[in-house]
């Protein structure tokens, strides 16, 4: 079946394309609003885009009346912002940080989450989460009403037991981010796996 997204479906794009492309991981990001208080935001229009150097990209759009969320706000006028993966314990939280409040109103606050000054940012990480990536803004490109912010990442957080030193690799079995699925309202979980080996 052929889905004209240009033409009959234009007004259905973002749901059918957000069903289809899944499971997404999702950015919860943390930036700095004017007076110094905490924004906390989920994303999932997100991904690594490459390691050299470190880059991530992630999409804030626009509120209904075509102003910049605030996110999208904050990091023009910062240049910064601390993007963090989201695990199972975190997920509701997580999703009433995406709820509409006034510019200014830290959602950070509202949810009682617990925040630790970043190494090289003056945006705070959240204190909980299992990754913090702390990142400078690149460039912000816009593409029709498609806003992505391309980020560098300076310095990577993981929760302690995440990380083996030994063999300097994460512990992929104790590392259970959610998903993004289809839209309104589905997640999936990441505690099934399976392994494939790769061709030589």
């Amino acid at each position: 079946m052929l889905l004209d997204l240009k033409g009959d479906l234009a007004d259905r794009a973002y749901p059918i394309l957000a069903s289809l492309v899944c499971p997404r991981p999702i950015a919860w990001v943390t930036t700095l609003n004017d007076d110094d208080s905490v924004n906390a935001a989920p994303f999932s229009f997100f991904n690594l885009m490459g390691t050299e150097p470190p880059l991530v990209v992630f999409c804030p759009g626009d509120q209904d009346d075509g102003t910049p969320k605030d996110t999208a706000r904050n990091v023009q006028s910062r240049g910064e912002f601390v993007l963090h993966l989201v695990d199972e314990p975190l997920a509701e939280a997580m999703v009433r940080t995406s709820a509409s409040h006034p510019y200014g109103q830290s959602e950070a606050e509202r949810e009682g989450l617990l925040t630790t000054p970043s190494a090289t940012l003056s945006a705070p990480r959240l204190t909980e989460a299992p990754v913090a990536l702390e990142c400078r803004v690149h460039s912000i490109q816009r593409i029709g009403q498609n806003r992505l912010v391309f980020g560098l990442i300076e310095a990577v957080h993981v929760r302690d037991d995440l990380y083996d030193p030994e063999h300097r690799k994460i512990r992929t079995d104790l590392y259970h981010p959610v998903g993004r699925m289809a839209v309104p309202n589905w997640y999936c979980t990441t505690r099934e796996q399976f392994e494939i080996v790769r061709p030589a």
